[in-house]
């Protein structure tokens, strides 16, 4: 009888010691994944929680260049061979803080936004809109494709003396788990 309440006791703790942990854990995830045709193109929106914790906040406030990579891979299963790969490709955009005019700049490829705050330019992180992946034409209607993306702190596009120090920083360690999707394109969608 007495093994039996401490055997039950250590259960209940530990199942408290779980649940505490799974609501304390508020790390990125992507929480949406929408594909949308438009304009001959397969775009994809996406809701991305994004937290940024403090060392990291210091660091973009110092006026280090923060790079965040979205990768994204489409595949046509097939049942007797390998996965055909539609799509593998990432985007990068860039965050940095000029001290001189105290302004955030949000940046992909040649395209640059002034913001108010960090939060203000991760926000178009945390809401991926209009990401023109692959041509209609290259995709086959009433057929299933699996899809995943992921958000990740690009860390390879640091300056040198940063990536020594994110390799020994759990704070440069940033990155959402993989998002499974998947979606067909019917023939009545192709219509104009």
């Amino acid at each position: 009888m007495w093994l039996r309440r401490v055997l039950l006791l250590v259960f209940v703790s530990f199942l408290s010691i779980v649940q505490a942990q799974d609501s304390d854990s508020d790390g990125p995830v992507v929480q949406r994944i929408e594909p949308v045709l438009a304009d001959g193109w397969l775009h994809i929106d996406a809701d991305v929680h994004l937290p940024v914790t403090d060392e990291l906040r210091r660091y973009a406030e110092r006026g280090v260049t923060l790079y965040f990579t979205a990768d994204l891979e489409i595949v046509r299963p097939r049942s007797w061979w390998f996965d055909t790969e539609v799509v593998n490709t990432q985007q990068t955009w860039r965050v940095v803080y000029n001290a001189l005019t105290r302004q955030w700049r949000i940046a992909s490829g040649d395209l640059s936004l002034p913001q108010a705050s960090l939060d203000d330019a991760l926000s178009v992180l945390r809401r991926i809109r209009g990401w023109a992946v692959v041509p209609v034409s290259q995709l086959d209607t009433d057929e299933t494709y699996q899809g995943q993306l992921r958000v990740r702190l690009d860390t390879s596009l640091l300056a040198r003396p940063f990536r020594v120090d994110a390799l020994n920083s759990s704070a440069w360690s940033f990155s959402t788990p993989w998002k499974d999707f998947s979606f067909s394109i019917s023939a009545e969608e192709l219509q104009p």
